[in-house]
C-alpha cells in the first residue's frame, strides 16, 4: 500500500467510527425526546398517538379542576380546543385555573391525557415559553411581547 492509500484508509476508518458513534447517540436519545403540542394539534390534527410520550401546554380551563384525594383532573385549553388531563400526585403550589401549564405524559386509549409531571408558572409575569408561543400563533396572546 502506498502512503496515499494508507491515509485514505485511515480517514475512511475514522469516518466509519464517527458515523457509528453518531448513530448510537441518536438511537439512545430517540426515546428521550419529548415533543410539545397544544390541545388543538392533538384533538384536530392528530399529531400525537396514544401511548406516545409528549408534553401538552396551554391554560387551565376555568371550572374544570376536580381534586379527589391525590387524583386531580382538569382541562388544558388553547382557547380553541380542550384536552382532559388526569394526574395523580401533588400539584405545584402556583397551579390554578386560568394560568399557564405544561404537562408531560401520554394520551390514553380513551383520549384522556395521563400526566406524570405538571409544571405551573412561577410568578405573575411568567408563562411557559412553549405555551406563550402557541397562544401567539393562535392570536390570543395577551402578554407584553
Amino acid at each position: 500500500m502506498t502512503r496515499k492509500q494508507k491515509r485514505l484508509a485511515m480517514i475512511g476508518g475514522i469516518g466509519v467510527v464517527l458515523l457509528g458513534a453518531v448513530l448510537l447517540v441518536m438511537s439512545a436519545l430517540r426515546d428521550k425526546i419529548v415533543f410539545f403540542y397544544t390541545p388543538t394539534e392533538i384533538v384536530t390534527e392528530g399529531k400525537a398517538s396514544p401511548g406516545q410520550r409528549i408534553r401538552i401546554g396551554g391554560l387551565v380551563k376555568e371550572g374544570t379542576v376536580l381534586k379527589q384525594g391525590g387524583n386531580v383532573s382538569f382541562e388544558v385549553t388553547d382557547t380553541e380546543h380542550e384536552l382532559k388531563v388526569a394526574y395523580v400526585g401533588l400539584l405545584p403550589d402556583l397551579f390554578r385555573e386560568g394560568q399557564g401549564v405544561v404537562a408531560e405524559g401520554r394520551i390514553g386509549q380513551n383520549g384522556v391525557f395521563v400526566a406524570d409531571t405538571v409544571l405551573a408558572k412561577h410568578d405573575e409575569n411568567y408563562i411557559p415559553k412553549e405555551v406563550a408561543e402557541a397562544l401567539k400563533d393562535k392570536g390570543v396572546w395577551q402578554g407584553e411581547k
